[in-house]
């Protein structure tokens, strides 16, 4: 027996169902018996949606009204009914087993498994396995429209079938339709036989990837802006109905190894991940997700690994994996079975349990644990933040994608220097730049969302908007290219910045307040080297040193000559070649500015909001100095040099909470006085005296 099942939102309608993330409102549907080819009772069931506001398309399509479903059972009373409803059907043909049968495949995988999992019930199994009519016509009907193009009502006019709607009441037209459509398909022409049905995983299975497999990128999407601590249960979870393939969630780490709230998921076939996309900006909790397309080979860099350690480990298949952050570098086996109890017993003992190590051997203080259920997993989470030794202990649910991408990628990786990130010097992207100058028509968004963009902005300032100037939005990226949660804005007048400012003011948007601050373009300018601004005036950056290039290490590209337009911008400053040879430094201008090769938007300069020694390797950043010290340094007839090969050391080891101070307590009596700062540069008693800083700044 067939169960054909028609439903409606309270947004979209069509091919578009599902795709706003609006509640199921009518369920209507009526039992066929294939065999004797009767059918039973036609129901129709309105549901009672949280949210009862429709939308234009609902109210015009459907005719219902939020005062009628105001008098409905909610969803979970509605699915109950059905299945009572459709068991008595059933004993009365004679029937005890039946198959839902739908129009197409959005009403179960993109309304029905997503709205329950949110509401936090249980599906019958029943909504598991569907036929879907779309594609059983096309397979009765060869030359009939594609699938993707299917209608019911295209359907029935293919077969000469009646499609007046209006004498039917929405709903009640289509199941009847749908009915008629399957009679056709089971008469003597045709003979079609229901035999291979949809079906919806149950869960979501675990499971190692190894590089060497082939990943179709058309199977492939990514997800972005996750909680940071959401596992692979919480992303399948999201994308419930749709069938993820095995060990198909791999969430993505920074360099650190900590998660950056992005995941790579991969799906059984195309036609499931195209309904994934279809998800983008659906909410997970208070978060909305987006959704966009991703290639094989970007899964395989974050889910792929050879390691043997590794497939043993995860050669265990569904068991629940936690990860163990912050574990004493001399743990064992024995303390971490011991920390974890009799109450969460580890799966294999010992052989569940897989400690993280750099490649020369040494503990970095996480390790992986397998428990064989959910129970186990969650007594486990509970000990999150208890104290093992002197530390105290971080747990975190984790994946198999995780496991690998942390043992082979981020602890199989080079030394830090090496890997030190280019030096980042705030650049405008031409043609569009912004003027230096002291009127104060710019104004400074402090405190964006870091999912926010410039629509997000220009919403966020009303009626304002028609004062920007054109091109006049600029967002402000960290050094690794992310929003840094500042914007500046141009304005057409000053009057209009001030309004501006005083408007919106640790205004709302989205979820966070932003600080509105009003701004010259000379204060922009000197904000991006490093100052602050506030609303009790402009703070200089604490570093007045000019900037000392850093060492030539082989990490570094090749500095480039800024272009004429974009260093008109910025006043020259004092930055010395990269070399540490005399004789290649004096082949080069000590007036000459540089900027990596690759710098193409605004960053900001975090390096520069603590005083570091002019030539440690951290100060990679552009630093404005004194105008003074400028025109001295351009003035100077020595070409500045860096301090001899061996003035430079690096520190390893350090505790996560050192500052400045422990530093340079730790060098005490080897700092260099302020008055040996002419054995770095060579500087006129004017500029020197423009230079003068603290002692316990410089460490050499």
């Amino acid at each position: 027996s067939l169960v054909v099942l028609f439903g409606a939102t309270a947004g979209a309608y069509g091919a578009k169902l599902g795709s706003d993330e609006r509640e199921l409102i009518l369920l209507v549907w009526q039992v066929v018996d294939l065999h004797s080819k009767k059918v039973g009772t036609l129901h129709k069931s309105l549901v009672k949606a949280d949210n009862l506001d429709l939308s234009d398309q609902c109210r015009e399509v459907s005719g219902l009204t939020p005062e009628g479903l105001g008098k409905a059972e909610p969803l979970d009373r509605v699915l109950q009914q059905f299945s009572q409803l459709v068991s008595s059907d059933l004993k009365v043909l004679g029937r005890s087993s039946y198959t839902l049968c739908s129009d197409g495949q959005l009403l179960i995988r993109q309304v029905l498994h997503p709205e329950t999992s949110k509401k936090n019930f249980l599906l019958s199994d029943c909504f598991y396995s569907f036929y879907d009519l779309r594609k059983e016509f096309h397979t009765c009907y060869p030359s009939s429209a594609a699938v993707k193009d299917q209608t019911i009502k295209t359907m029935a006019e293919y077969l000469g079938l009646g499609t007046d709607e209006a004498e039917e009441d929405f709903g009640v037209w289509q199941v009847k339709t749908m009915v008629a459509i399957i009679f056709s398909m089971l008469s003597e022409g045709c003979n079609h036989v229901f035999t291979e049905p949809e079906t919806v995983k149950h869960k979501y299975e675990t499971g190692p990837c190894s590089k060497s497999e082939t990943v179709d990128s058309e199977t492939v999407i990514r997800a972005r802006g996750l909680p940071w601590q959401s596992s692979d249960q919480d992303i399948a979870r999201f994308f419930k109905g749709l069938n993820i393939a095995k060990g198909g969630v791999a969430l993505c780490l920074n360099s650190q190894g900590r998660r950056n709230g992005e995941a790579l998921v991969r799906f059984v076939n195309s036609e499931q991940r195209d309904l994934a996309l279809e998800r983008h900006k659906h909410h997970m909790g208070s978060r909305y997700i987006e959704v966009y397309k991703a290639t094989g080979e970007e899964f395989l860099k974050i889910a792929g690994g050879t390691s043997n350690e590794v497939a043993q480990f995860l050669s265990k298949e569904n068991q629940v994996i936690i990860r163990m952050r912050g574990l004493p570098f001399t743990a064992t086996q024995e303390d971490v079975l011991g920390f974890l109890g009799s109450e969460c017993p580890v799966t294999g003992g010992k052989e569940g349990l897989l400690f993280v190590k750099y490649p020369d051997g040494r503990p970095t203080g996480d390790a992986f644990v397998l428990f064989s259920c959910e129970e186990y997993a969650q007594n486990a989470l509970k000990k999150h933040k208890e104290i093992l030794g002197k530390r105290y202990i971080e747990l975190f649910r984790s994946t198999a994608a995780e496991v690998q991408q942390v043992v082979l990628n981020r602890y199989m990786s080079t030394p830090l220097i090496p890997t030190l990130p280019t030096p980042i010097i705030p650049v405008i992207p031409p043609p569009y730049t912004i003027a230096a100058g002291s009127i104060r028509d710019c104004v400074r968004l402090r405190g964006l969302p870091y999912t926010a963009g410039i629509d997000d902005i220009l919403e966020f300032m009303g009626d304002a908007t028609g004062d920007i100037k054109p091109h006049g939005v600029h967002m402000v990226l960290n050094q690794q290219g992310r929003p840094s949660g500042d914007a500046f804005i141009q304005m057409k007048s000053a009057d209009k910045a001030f309004m501006v400012a005083q408007k919106c003011h640790k205004k709302m948007m989205k979820d966070r307040y932003v600080e509105v601050f009003q701004c010259s373009g000379e204060e922009m300018n000197f904000v991006l080297m490093g100052g602050t601004l506030n609303r009790s005036g402009l703070s200089p950056p604490p570093c007045k040193l000019p900037c000392l290039s850093p060492p030539a290490y082989a990490a570094f590209q090749t500095a480039a000559v800024i272009p004429a337009e974009a260093a008109a911008l910025y006043q020259p400053q004092a930055l010395l070649p990269t070399t540490r040879t005399p004789q290649a430094s004096a082949a080069a201008p000590p007036t000459v500015t540089y900027y990596p090769a690759q710098a193409a938007q605004l960053y900001m300069n975090y390096t520069a909001y603590y005083p570091s020694p002019p030539v440690s390797p951290t100060t990679v950043g552009y630093i404005a100095a004194p105008p003074g010290a400028v025109a001295a340094a351009a003035t100077a007839t020595h070409t500045p040099i860096l301090p001899q090969p061996g003035a430079l050391v690096r520190m390893q080891g350090l505790p996560y909470n050192t500052g400045m101070k422990e530093i340079l307590s730790f060098f005490q009596g080897y700092q260099y006085a302020p008055d040996d700062y002419n054995g770095l540069i060579q500087l006129s008693d004017q500029a020197r005296s423009v230079l003068q800083a603290p002692k316990e700044w410089v460490c050499l």
